[in-house]
Formats: structure tokens, C-alpha cells, sequence
């Protein structure tokens, strides 16, 4: 697991999460922890090292 920080995309609260380094890409929906809004969180790991992340505002 890797700790990852990044702001939410309607709060802008910097919030932490924890990623799975074993899935090498992933897309889900998780709620912020702050504002409870959906964000759509992307990974990409090569190796259990993080390539990239996304996160995006599902309800534009």
C-alpha cells in the first residue's frame, strides 16, 4: 500500500489515500473525505511504483 495525497477537484482539500501497489491500473469512485462529493480516481503502478494518477470530477 502507498499513502498518495492530492486535492479534491471540488473542495480543493488536500486529502490522502491509500493505494493498492499490487493492481497495476485501476479506475474507481470514491467519495472525499471532506466533502463527500465522487471522485473518479485512476492509477497506473509499473513495478509497485506509481506512473500515474487522475482524479476527476464526475459530476460535471
Amino acid at each position: 500500500m502507498l499513502e498518495h495525497f492530492f486535492q479534491c477537484p471540488y473542495c480543493w482539500e488536500t486529502i490522502s489515500m491509500l493505494l493498492d501497489t499490487s493492481v497495476d491500473k485501476q479506475t474507481y469512485v470514491e467519495d472525499c473525505e471532506v466533502c463527500c462529493n465522487p471522485i473518479q480516481i485512476t492509477t497506473n503502478f509499473e513495478s509497485y511504483k506509481l506512473i500515474s494518477f487522475d482524479v476527476v470530477n464526475i459530476e460535471q
